[in-house]
């Protein structure tokens, strides 16, 4: 199966329809007045739904299994035509469109069954997704190709030349994949000082993001995270404790990294963990949807933060 494990928890809802097309208004009547030999088609279609929405990941090989929080099958006659909606909810970390699809099609199968020894006649047709929400999806609206970020990795010995620089490149790779362009790109001793100097210049020039990694070893003193901290407007402690979380759920020693958000004038600064797989979890974690903040910052005045 398509590996998942990168994905966050968000609200996911599908709505899918189907229709059934009888050949003769005495099936359509049959249905209504509930004398269909076989029984209340719509009572015995929507039960069939019910069944086929939960056991989605039983009928298709590369579908992955996920809790199913509501779901809800309506029924529209529409002359000949009787027309299944099928609505579907989750929590988790991928969409129910085709549990959604998968519950309109048995309907439609189970309404065919039921009315098959009185109507030879029928049609299924029209099995399709009406509408999806939920995921990285919804957040493409806030993806703006003119956004820029600038990358600062404090390391003294990747500035020194003795170690190689991972954790930047995959946070400039997180951004690329966002179409955040790279404003700036540079590898700077573990120096209080110059750290500051650094994001000073790049919120002068309206840089829309600035990010750094490293300098928050255990061993040391917490370099990067101290020198962003007296700097900012306003801290954001809901991007910190979202990616603490998703941190969390994927190794426990995400228990000992540190990383400070806020905003200065209309940049937003994000000094995340020096490790590489700290660096790309990190932005896994709030890409795409932290790059809502521009439109945030856009109508709101920082002169009163």
């Amino acid at each position: 199966m398509v590996d998942i494990t990168h994905k966050s928890y968000s609200l996911r809802k599908a709505i899918a329809e189907a229709l059934v097309k009888v050949s003769n208004p005495k099936t359509i009547a049959a249905i209504i007045a509930k004398e269909v030999p076989k029984g209340d088609v719509f009572e015995m279609a929507k039960t069939a739904g019910l069944f086929a929405v939960k056991r989605t990941a039983d009928m298709l090989p590369d579908c992955h299994p996920l809790p199913i929080e509501f779901t809800k099958i309506n029924f529209e006659i529409q002359d000949l035509t009787v027309k299944i909606n099928v609505e579907v909810h989750t929590i988790y970390k991928t969409g129910v469109e085709v549990e959604a699809m998968h519950g309109a099609s048995v309907v439609a199968l189970t309404i065919y069954d039921m009315l098959k020894p009185i109507d030879k006649g029928i049609e299924i047709c029209n099995i399709r997704l009406v509408e999806k929400k939920g995921g990285k999806s919804d957040y493409k609206k806030d993806i703006n190709s003119n956004l820029k970020a600038a990358v600062i990795v404090c390391s003294d010995s990747i500035a020194a030349g003795k170690k190689e620089d991972r954790a930047g490149k995959e946070i400039i790779s997180s951004l690329q994949q966002h179409e955040v362009q790279l404003y700036d790109y540079i590898i700077v001793p573990d120096e209080m000082k110059l750290i500051q100097e650094k994001i000073k210049l790049y919120v002068d020039a309206s840089v829309n993001m600035v990010l750094l990694t490293g300098g928050t070893g255990l061993s040391k003193r917490d370099v990067t995270t101290e020198s962003v901290l007296p700097l900012l407007y306003r801290r954001l402690s809901g991007v910190e404790e979202t990616i603490r979380a998703y941190g969390q759920q994927r190794t426990a020693y995400s228990m000992l990294s540190r990383s400070v958000a806020g905003v200065i004038k209309d940049t937003f600064v994000l000094a995340l963990p020096g490790s590489t797989n700290g660096a790309k979890e990190s932005m896994q974690a709030i890409m795409p949807s932290i790059l809502h903040i521009f439109k945030v910052l856009k109508g709101f005045n920082h002169e009163q933060m």
